[in-house]
Parts: C-alpha cells; structure tokens; sequence
C-alpha cells in the first residue's frame, strides 16, 4: 500500500507531537541549528534578521525613554557573585567557569588546560555583580544619579536540557541596569521597563501578555520584587517573555554602590535590571506558527513581500523580471512600520512549488507570483500567509502597491486577535485543589502537553505550595497587575486570599 503523501508542509502536526513539531519548524523556516558544543545554536541569516528587528525596535524603545549603551566583560571574578548569598544561590547550578589560563602538550599529542587562575572566573551568567563594582567607581554624589544603561550580550548558563532559541547554554540576550538616589525612582523605572516589554510584545510582536509580580518563589535571586510578562503557547503552556526587577539596595550594598545625598548624608543607591532574550523567537514560533511552518508577525519580518517571477523560457524571462524588479524598487519605496517595505525578489533556478513552500515554512507574510499573463493584465497574484496557501487573488498592481502597507497591518492585527483569542480560551478560574488537579492532568498520557492552560486560582504563601506545585510540574506564573481584589480562600491552605494568581505549566 502506497504511503499517503503529508498534507502538510511540516510533520508532525501540533496535534500529533507539539515538541517535535516545534523542531521541524525551526529547520523548515532555516531559523538555526545546533552547534558543535551541546546546548548551543548556530542562529542563520533568517533567525538572525528577526532578532536584528527585535533589537532596532526595543533598542529605539530603550533610548526613548533615557538609556544608553555600554559594554561590561563577559568574565566575572567568583569573589563578586559570593558577596550576594541569594543571588549565588539562584545561578549556582547554571554556571560554566573558567579555572586555567592555558593549554600545554599532553605528552600524547593532545592537549590539556595549565596555568591555574589565581581565582575562578564565571561566564557572565547575568551582569549584576560585575556592574555593581563599577557603578560603584562611577557614583559618588546624587548628581552622580540616575544611571541608565543597557547592554547587548552573549550570556551563559548551563543548559542540561536544550531546546533551540527556548532553552541553550549560550543565548543572546539585552539586560538594563540602573542606579537611583531613590526608591521611588527605581521602582518608577522597574514599571517603566515592563511596559516597554509588553508594548513591545502585543504591537510589535502580536502576543497578548499578562502583566504581573512574581511570587517569592519565582523571584529573580536577590531582588526584592520581579515583574514579569506572560505569554500563552498554543500547546497551552507559559512562557516568560521579559522580566524587570526591583533590586532594592541589595546588590548595592553587596557592591557598596553608595553616595553622598542632597543632604550630605551617606546611602546605598537603588537598583533595577531588566532583560528579554533570543527565547522571545521561541515564542513567536509558538504562538503564531502553523503545521505549515513559521508565520511571522510583519513588524519583525526580515521581508515582507517575495516576489515569485513566472516564466516558461528565455524569451519570457527577461520581461517578467523587468516587470519585477521595477515592481520591487516601487515596493522599496513604500514606508512600513518603522521604515520601508523590505522584498525579496527569488529568481532561484527552482521548481517554482519548491519556492513557494520555502517562503511559506519562512512566515513571509505576503507571496506574490508574477507571470506573462499578469503582466498583460496590469496585475499580480497575491497570497498572505495567514491565510491557507491556496488562498490567493489576482490584484491590480496599482492596487497591491497602494493597499500593501495596510495589508501588512491586516495580518498584524489578525495574528494578534489569533493569540488573544486562544489566551482567553484557555483561561478558567478554579476553586478548589481536586479541580486544580484535574485541570493540570494531562487528558492522554501519550500527550503531557495537552492540559487545562491557565488557572487563576487564590493562593497563599506558604512552603507547602511549592512542593504540591512540583509534584504536579506547575509553577504561580504571576499574580496579575491588573483585575480586581477578590476575597477567597487559598485553595493549598486555606489562608486568606485576596486575588487569584496564574498557574500553568511552562517552558
């Protein structure tokens, strides 16, 4: 019996086998591979074009609102990460170091590492120790104050479970660390930055997000308090997509960040961090895409529009691709978002259905083909990749030129109310801990991915929770910004309660 042909461009489908289907996107749309180095990725030019975008964007986002760019070293003494108990605490286990300064002949034609350091060195992990000891040469006055610096870096912290882009040794990421004369300015700061990342996350990269506080036990290691936004994969699962902490005088006190104030008063200075990394492209990939690969919200699309030149032979081809290639430098000229429309123009000597597919499994939101008869009709053949792949129409070229901009914003929008709609429908209060239960126990055994979703549930404080939330592979997400107090009774304890926390399982 003939095997039936795949109805899909990427097998397994997100029903037959969501972990695997994410990997067959990944490689479908060329976003990245693994590397030599287990837990690490090499990003390729389509994964990288996205991230670029996400960096001009958050980076513009950055500078509006008063910050600047530096550079801190990737190593950092193992001196520095002691003097803050709970922070060492929390990266222990995550830490790569370096001990040897050389490498010597073995005597057996290898190599092996020589010259001890006088002390450890780890792989920045994250920066707040190391900046710490610098803020703390810069700041001697309250005029010396605020200090409002991010950083774009490679950060290292041993994976034993990689997943591209979710989960890797080394990933790419920007952190913001800030120092203030006083509370209020740093707490103002620690909102300020979240807002940023949600902005960022539902206008630009089309994922609704709840905004929230973290637990004590889901904090950031050392920070009094972490804020935090949300995102719903469409397996039902969280994912963090930015975190901004409130470091309180913790870390300047482990650093000694102090300053003389207006009042010639000597006092540690407040602290913030705040950071989004290349996981922000496993979210995409989560929320958006289909079993027919990557969909790509057109605000982070490295193109926006290919265009697909149709010919039979030599003598067609020279005028389809004048035809196109003047339609290109026209859509070149079209502003977009932030600046123009990007275009592709894919003259690859390919079966034109392989190419299709290609930029299909890529997310380019717009594919127009372009032959001999379109030509004669003034017109171009247009498909959007949120819709089917044979859903595509004949438009007048002026038209598509004129209109191209708003359908971009179309799919923008349509993609957002995809995923807004999907959160809502996998978000339930629940009262009682046997519903809790129930709710976060896979339906199939084969298929752990399949759960309830989100639960908003009342809760307490209290050790006891984080062990039953272990056994059960579910963490407190974050307790909610926004919503009203509700009175009620936690459904662990019994204590009182007067909001109800997001629970889900998460990546």
């Amino acid at each position: 019996m003939a095997k039936q042909a795949a109805k899909t461009a990427i097998t397994p489908t997100r029903e037959e086998d969501y972990p695997e289907w994410y990997q067959q996107v990944v490689k479908g749309a060329d976003l990245a591979e693994n590397s030599p180095v287990r837990g690490c990725m090499v990003i390729k030019p389509w994964g990288w074009g996205i991230w670029e975008n996400m960096q001009r964007v958050l980076d513009r986002a950055f500078k509006e609102t008063g910050h600047v760019n530096a550079y801190f070293p990737l190593f950092i003494p193992l001196s520095f990460f002691e003097r803050e108990a709970q922070h060492v605490e929390g990266f222990a286990k995550e830490c790569a170091v370096v001990t040897h300064h050389r490498l010597e002949p073995d005597g057996e034609g290898g190599l092996k590492p020589a010259g001890p350091l006088e002390e450890p060195l780890v792989v920045r992990p994250t920066s707040e120790t190391i900046i710490g000891e610098t803020y703390a040469k810069w700041v001697q006055s309250y005029r010396d104050l605020p200090i409002l610096i991010n950083q774009w870096a490679n950060v290292v912290r041993w994976e034993m479970r990689p997943r591209v882009f979710l989960r890797t040794a080394e990933f790419l990421w920007q952190e913001g660390h800030t120092a203030h004369a006083t509370k209020e300015e740093a707490l103002e700061e620690t909102m300020k930055m979240l807002d940023v990342y949600a902005d960022f996350a539902e206008n630009v990269m089309a994922v609704p997000v709840i905004k929230g506080e973290k637990t004590p036990a889901e904090r950031f290691p050392g920070a009094v308090n972490t804020l935090c936004i949300e995102a719903v994969m469409q397996d039902r699962k969280a994912l963090q997509a930015g975190t901004s902490h409130f470091l309180g005088q913790n870390f300047s006190k482990a650093s000694n960040i102090q300053f003389l104030n207006a009042e010639g008063k000597q006092e540690f200075a407040w602290t913030t961090s705040w950071g989004v990394s290349t996981r922000l492209i496993g979210a995409l990939i989560m929320v958006h895409s289909d079993d027919d690969g990557l969909v790509l919200p057109p605000r982070l699309a490295p193109k926006h529009v290919v265009l697909l030149p149709i010919y039979r032979d030599a003598s067609e081809r020279s005028g389809v691709l004048e035809y196109v290639n003047d339609l290109a430098n026209e859509l070149r000229h079209v502003p977009y978002f932030d600046g123009k429309i990007q275009v592709e123009v894919d003259d690859r000597d390919i079966r034109g259905g392989d190419k299709v597919w290609q930029h299909i499994k890529k997310g380019v939101p717009l594919r127009v083909e372009v032959g001999p008869r379109d030509i004669q009709s003034n017109s171009v053949f247009v498909g959007r990749r949120d819709q089917g792949p044979k859903e595509k129409k004949a438009v007048p070229r002026d038209e598509f030129v004129a209109t191209v901009a708003k359908t971009l914003d179309d799919i923008q929008t349509s993609l957002f109310n995809k995923a807004a709609a999907l959160r809502e429908s996998v978000m339930h209060p629940v009262d009682s801990l046997v519903e809790f239960e129930a709710y976060f126990t896979p339906k199939n055994p084969d298929k752990p991915e399949i759960h309830g979703g989100f639960a908003l549930a009342h809760w307490a404080d209290d050790p006891a929770v984080e062990e039953k939330l272990k056994e059960l592979k579910v963490t407190a997400r974050c307790i909610p910004l926004a919503g009203p107090e509700e009175p009620g009774k936690c459904i662990f304890t019994g204590k009182p309660s007067n909001k109800r926390v997001v629970f889900a399982k998460a990546y």
